[in-house]
């Protein structure tokens, strides 16, 4: 079947769905619109309305399948393999395949419809574009695979890309709200307000058009937070939720991983390109740090720190610092092979072996303490060899050797 046939029985039946909703306005029922803000920083805000079609249709979702067009449309559609296919990634499980026809094809098809023509009247040139868009994805060999979340307590003066298809950039104003006009409630608090509220954490991948699964972007992006986080040592959040898209059609809302989340107290952070590279450094190590025994449970650790109270850290921390330095022999030789890969001098030295010392005994964990422990864990990561690096470490104890050279790499997290 050839793309263009499809179009004459989806346009009869969109517009017997456009009859079918046009009544119920006229029974008393209502469209409801999103009243949206779109504010930029030294702009004045701009406001628009926005039909909330896609609840409006869905409540009435049961009546418009049963409409004798929508029986002819999913005939039609029934005999293309590409609308089977589209269908099973799109639709959740439990669906019949008429079903999964209905709710990923033909009512999204009606949303579109009226949300870009701002209603019920309807308009020929929209119908054109919306159908061919349409045709356009059922069509497609590859899938377009997005995922959004809002990146709060850090801001930036240009995107910086963290690993191929996944990077931090500024929010296009209506971005958001154009795709999921109800989900206004979800953003975080001053969203689009203040400096650290203008940033997304985007992650773009392509799909074979056969794939009927997501990929895991809960995941992905909570690491690349992470990665932010131990870079910047900033309060860096995302979420709550991320907002999916699939072939530039909205394709779920899901929540982001709480560790992911939650906001750490502190002062906003700024990304620059240095902290960016080493970010993106990060990242590419954490994803690989299945073979690192110990290391992916010591910056679980100290993430789980960033979220306690300054009495109760100091556990979490410990922990964390003999994870990544102890290599078996406990907390002391951990701190003294810290202060060593951190300390450029003897006073710098002494004095975070001083903290680190404490921390160790159980004492409370201070600014300077909590931010060596994160320095060593970005050290750590971005050597890439702990068993050689703590080798090198206690040579270089023993004056067998110089200390290893990682002050770039200090330089950039700190």
């Amino acid at each position: 079947m050839h793309p263009s046939s499809l179009e004459r029985p989806l346009q009869r039946f969109c517009l017997s769905a456009f009859a079918l909703l046009a009544r119920e306005l006229e029974a008393g029922d209502e469209l409801e619109f999103a009243f949206e803000e779109h504010r930029s920083p030294g702009r004045p805000a701009l406001y628009d309305y926005r039909p909330l079609a896609r609840s409006f249709v869905e409540r009435r979702g049961g009546a418009i399948a049963q409409l004798d067009d929508a029986r002819i449309a999913l005939d039609e559609l029934r005999r293309l393999p590409q609308a089977a296919l589209f269908a099973r990634a799109h639709s959740e499980s439990g669906l019949s395949p008429d079903e999964a026809l209905v709710r990923t094809i033909l009512l999204p098809l009606v949303t579109k419809t009226v949300e870009r023509c701002g209603g019920f009247d309807w308009d020929d040139r929209v119908w054109e574009r919306v159908v061919a868009e349409l045709e356009g994805t059922l069509f497609a060999k590859r899938r377009a695979y997005a995922a959004i979340a809002p990146l709060v307590g850090i801001s930036a003066g240009a995107p910086v890309e963290l690993a191929a298809g996944l990077r931090i950039r500024g929010d296009e104003p209506g971005e958001l709200a154009s795709h999921w006009p109800e989900a206004a409630g979800l953003f975080p608090p001053g969203w689009g307000r203040e400096p650290d509220m203008l940033l997304v954490l985007e992650w773009e991948c392509p799909l074979d058009a056969v794939e009927a699964e997501p990929p895991d972007a809960p995941a992905e992006l909570a690491d690349a937070v992470t990665a932010v986080r131990l870079a910047t040592g900033g309060p860096v959040a995302a979420g709550p939720v991320l907002f999916e898209r699939l072939d530039w059609r909205p394709f779920g809302i899901r929540p982001l991983l709480p560790v992911a989340a939650a906001r750490p107290e502190g002062d906003p952070v700024r990304l620059d390109v240095v902290r960016g590279r080493v970010a993106r450094d990060l990242l590419a190590r954490l994803w690989g740090m299945d073979a690192e025994r110990g290391l992916d449970e010591a910056v679980e650790r100290w993430e789980l720190s960033l979220f306690q109270a300054a009495g109760h850290r100091h556990e979490s921390l410990r922990e964390a610092l003999v994870g990544v330095l102890g290599g078996g022999d406990g907390p002391f030789a951990a701190v003294l092979r810290a202060a060593l890969l951190l300390g450029d001098s003897g006073n710098e030295r002494r004095e975070l072996l001083g903290g680190l010392r404490g921390l160790a005994k159980g004492a409370e964990a201070g600014p300077a303490a909590v931010d060596s422990v994160r320095r060593a864990l970005v050290e750590v990561l971005l050597h890439g060899d702990r068993a050689a690096l703590i080798e090198s470490l206690d040579d270089s104890l023993l004056g067998l050797q110089p200390r290893p050279s990682v002050a770039a790499a200090r330089a950039a997290a700190g």
